[in-house]
């Protein structure tokens, strides 16, 4: 979808405008107007469009063969970035020596800590674990999510690190299409005497239902993805080769239990921040009301944040400061569009209202 690549695109170009850097969109033959959006809007952004779905190792790996800078950042189109992230990351990688990757904190649309900011290396006893639905073990529970620590595995929808770091283990596994191959990479750059570290004091949006559906087509692809690490770094057995068949199994029913959970309740309300009227916004709407800053938070209430207004650092320190509120979600407006967009639950795909 062009919108959630529009508005992490917006709040990159922010976070780059004190920084000598490039944006590169890599698009695996998108069906969408994706590629037109980012030639039409963004004409400085280098877009480099693959003939073919490619998968999110190898698409990677010619977005970081295309980069002059000294540090890369893998990112998700479906994500947004303060404007002092890479200003605050980059800062703690040159105090630090023998540095792989550096990791942030990752919020959904509504505030919620995402688990998967930080994980451990999933032995089969902890990967066991996880398809039988414990997942204690799996993330890095020992560091809490404000804290900064050493951490050894990252998702792939942020990663910042030295561009020779990521040349020297050879990058993205292209043995993996899709998922698993954050792991790896993070694993390969631990096994090669680096150190992987969490930063939980930066904080960026995922919105990460709009690129993975929990579903078993998702668990297939997951469980797969596992069997070529354990395949690469450990050894496989039939016993473990049984639990992740019973993983792919369950997910039919999870994902069915998840679809049926994830029916979202209208808003009764909408309050847009911003110092701007938008009438034509308005009309798609109900029960507006305009407010230039927010005291606390209304029950059943949607907040439109205006991008116009005010700066992604502190909307996405508005969404972390709801968690928890009852029936709280948002949209944000980005910079001179006719949309709001936004998710609320990690799980399912985002919502676009033009207007």
């Amino acid at each position: 979808m062009p919108y959630f690549l529009e508005l992490c695109i917006q709040s990159v170009a922010a976070a780059i405008s004190n920084i000598e850097a490039e944006i590169i969109v890599v698009d695996n033959l998108s069906q969408d107007t994706s590629c037109v959006m980012v030639q039409q809007k963004y004409p400085e952004v280098k877009l480099i469009e693959n003939k073919e779905n490619f998968g999110f190792s190898k698409g990677n790996n010619i977005g970081v063969a295309n980069a002059q800078g000294e540090y890369i950042c893998i990112l998700n189109p479906d994500t947004v970035v303060a404007e002092d992230t890479f200003e605050t990351l980059l800062s703690y990688i040159e105090k630090k020596n023998k540095i792989g990757i550096i990791g942030c904190k990752l919020i959904d649309g509504i505030g919620n800590y995402l688990p998967e900011s930080k994980r451990n290396i999933p032995v089969p006893k902890i990967a066991i674990k996880k398809a039988l639905g414990n997942t204690n073990s799996y993330y890095a529970n020992h560091i809490e999510e404000n804290a900064t620590g050493k951490v050894s595995i990252f998702v792939g929808a942020f990663m910042l690190l030295k561009k020779i770091t990521y040349i020297k283990v050879k990058g993205f596994d292209e043995d993996y299409f899709m998922y698993g191959e954050d792991i790896d990479l993070s694993y390969k750059i631990e096994k090669n005497g680096y150190q992987n570290y969490y930063v939980g004091a930066s904080t960026i949006i995922h919105y990460k239902g709009e690129s993975t559906l929990k579903d078993e087509t998702y668990a297939k692809r997951f469980y797969g993805a596992m069997r070529i690490f354990y395949k690469k770094h450990f050894k496989r057995n039939f016993f473990f080769d049984s639990i992740m068949f019973l993983g792919i199994w369950s997910a039919k029913f999870l994902s069915i239990s998840n679809s049926k959970s994830l029916k979202e309740k209208a808003p009764m309300s909408f309050v847009i921040v911003s110092n701007n009227d938008y009438p034509n916004l308005e009309q798609k709407l109900k029960s507006v009301v305009y407010t230039k800053k927010v005291i606390s938070f209304a029950s059943n209430t949607e907040y439109v944040l205006d991008a116009n207004y005010l700066s992604f650092k502190e909307i996405i320190r508005l969404i972390s400061t709801s968690k928890n509120k009852k029936n709280i979600t948002f949209k944000i407006l980005p910079k001179n569009s006719n949309f709001i967009i936004g998710s609320n639950s990690s799980k399912s795909r985002g919502k676009v209202i033009v207007f």
